[in-house]
């Protein structure tokens, strides 16, 4: 008779974040002894850490923190919802976006690159990967400096009530209030902009935006002196579906985004975005 009862599979679950069939088979060879059970799923995990490097690391979650006017945006990914709403799980995205705070990582590979407590990043997400019993890996990290005299906001959004928060924002302004700088956070969690201005977009792109654009009109038969217009039309709609300013607002559909900032008294200066598993 198996030396451990339903408390102890709960107990080393929530503990290591193993499934409940890795925590079983541990405990009977442990013969129920936690600590021992422990030490089995570490090895036998650590053993499956290369074999898992080819799945899909998929759902996740993701992290965020504001301090002295700098927001920082960790996605960290899993391969099942079953793992990514874990406390084990939590805790390691907690770690891993106080480790991004305090190295100022702009992104994923100079936080991976840096050490917590002596212990490469990538090691302490093997460790993860072990005891958890699946692919763990920080896909982006987003930094988002206010500059002086400048605040950040953020949005985080759930994609499932019963999932932790999927998508991620942060927003950089100056100027107006808290209040409208949030609401144009959650236009971005809803409306993905990928550009704050049209300026950031490569010359390139809206060239080839504009060469499509007119193809696209001559094959549909459109008259040669209106031409100007339905291409400009086209390119200004591929505008407003990528920049920010450009955008017409969530909450009032007759204003851009720029218009709304503008009457509030907000400079937008900067945003990210992050979407687990996008």
């Amino acid at each position: 008779m198996a030396n451990y009862t339903a408390a102890d599979i709960k107990a080393l679950r929530e503990q290591t974040g193993a499934g409940m069939m890795d925590v079983k088979k541990a405990l009977d060879e442990a013969d129920g002894d936690t600590d021992k059970a422990t030490e089995l799923l570490r090895v036998k995990g650590l053993k499956g850490v290369t074999k898992r490097e080819g799945r899909s690391a998929s759902n996740g979650l993701v992290r965020v923190d504001i301090t002295d006017g700098v927001g920082t945006l960790v996605e960290v990914n899993c391969e099942t919802d079953f793992v990514a709403k874990g406390p084990k799980f939590a805790e390691l995205a907690d770690q891993v976006l106080a480790q991004a705070v305090a190295v100022g990582a702009a992104d994923a590979a100079e936080l991976l690159g840096s050490e917590i407590d002596g212990r490469p990043v990538q090691e302490v997400l093997d460790e993860a990967n072990a005891t958890i019993g699946e692919k763990i890996e920080v896909r982006r990290v987003a930094r988002v400096d206010a500059g002086e005299g400048g605040s950040v906001v953020s949005y985080l959004h759930k994609t499932s009530p019963d999932l932790p928060p999927q998508i991620g924002v942060l927003v950089a302004t100056r100027g107006g209030e808290d209040g409208l700088a949030r609401d144009i956070a959650m236009h971005v969690a809803a409306f993905s902009p990928t550009v704050l201005t049209r300026e950031e977009i490569d010359p390139e792109t809206v060239a080839a935006e504009r060469r499509i654009a007119e193809e696209t009109a001559r094959e549909e038969g459109k008259p040669e002196r209106a031409m100007p217009k339905i291409v400009e039309g086209r390119v200004n709609g591929f505008f407003k579906e990528n920049v920010l300013l450009d955008q017409a607002f969530a909450k009032d559909s007759k204003k851009s985004v720029a218009q709304v900032a503008q009457e509030g008294g907000v400079e937008v200066t900067s945003f990210a975005r992050v979407k687990v598993g996008v």
